[in-house]
């Protein structure tokens, strides 16, 4: 409301006989419209009276290390914080992303992601990290994170990746070590190996559960099957076609 007052009142005296018209934060609409600083105001009203507008919930206290051993079952936005008084600075270190990864499987790649459930002093503080290992040829396939946005940094290696928006646009790079690339928040997006041999890199989040949706186990490999005919329809296969992508990806 300060806000919208502050920036209204100085391009018209309506703005502030919108907000005295109502006991309500927000000014009556009939009068807003008559408001020629509406197209700069709405937008910033919107975005301070949006949840959206942050990833995750901002912290309430200094640290919430996550108690993994609670056995209460409390389902929270999160997870139940470990007593203060039995807090230590080990509940901030973590040691998981030390060693490399198991590439040893069909796509090449091992993800180890430091989160609020694996490394307890993230608990509520919104960021996680992963270490990404490759086996030359290795491949990130398509996904999304519906939770965060993502910040690759290429350790070792030659990794060519990209994003689609929404409009179905490509934007596709070539990455050598000590480059970084952005991956937008719930973007289809993908990480391959083109190097001469293995590579590493690093991805920051801005959620400590940013998620992870791969596209073909999403279609394909679902609990129960999503019926045939949608996935006949939709990607123009037959019927045969379609349980042979269910065998081969949901085994």
């Amino acid at each position: 409301a300060f806000i919208f007052r502050l920036l209204c009142s100085s391009q018209h005296e309506l703005c502030e006989q919108s907000m005295a018209a109502t006991s309500s934060s927000y000014p009556a609409p009939a009068t807003l419209l008559r408001c020629p600083a509406f197209f700069l105001c709405a937008p910033l009203l919107f975005i301070l009276a949006s949840p959206a507008a942050a990833s995750d919930p901002d912290p309430l206290q200094d640290f919430c290390v996550a108690d993994l051993t609670n056995k209460l079952h409390i389902s929270v936005n999160g997870f139940v914080c470990k007593d203060p008084m039995h807090v230590t600075a080990a509940d901030f270190k973590s040691s998981m992303l030390r060693n490399p990864g198991n590439t040893s499987n069909s796509l090449g790649v091992a993800v180890n992601l430091a989160s609020g459930a694996s490394a307890a002093g993230l608990n509520t503080q919104g960021v996680s990290f992963a270490r990404i290992d490759y086996a030359k040829g290795g491949l990130v396939p398509p996904h999304v994170h519906p939770r965060a946005a993502e910040v690759l940094f290429v350790a070792e290696g030659t990794l060519s990746v990209g994003f689609v928006d929404t409009t179905n646009k490509l934007f596709s790079e070539t990455l050598a070590t000590g480059d970084l690339f952005v991956f937008p928040r719930g973007l289809v997006h993908f990480i391959l190996n083109t190097g001469k041999g293995s590579a590493l890199s690093f991805s920051g989040f801005n959620s400590q559960n940013p998620g992870a949706s791969l596209l073909h186990n999403a279609l394909f490999a679902t609990k129960p099957d999503i019926p045939d005919a949608i996935l006949e329809k939709a990607f123009q296969l037959s019927q045969q076609q379609v349980e042979h992508l269910k065998k081969v990806i949901g085994g």
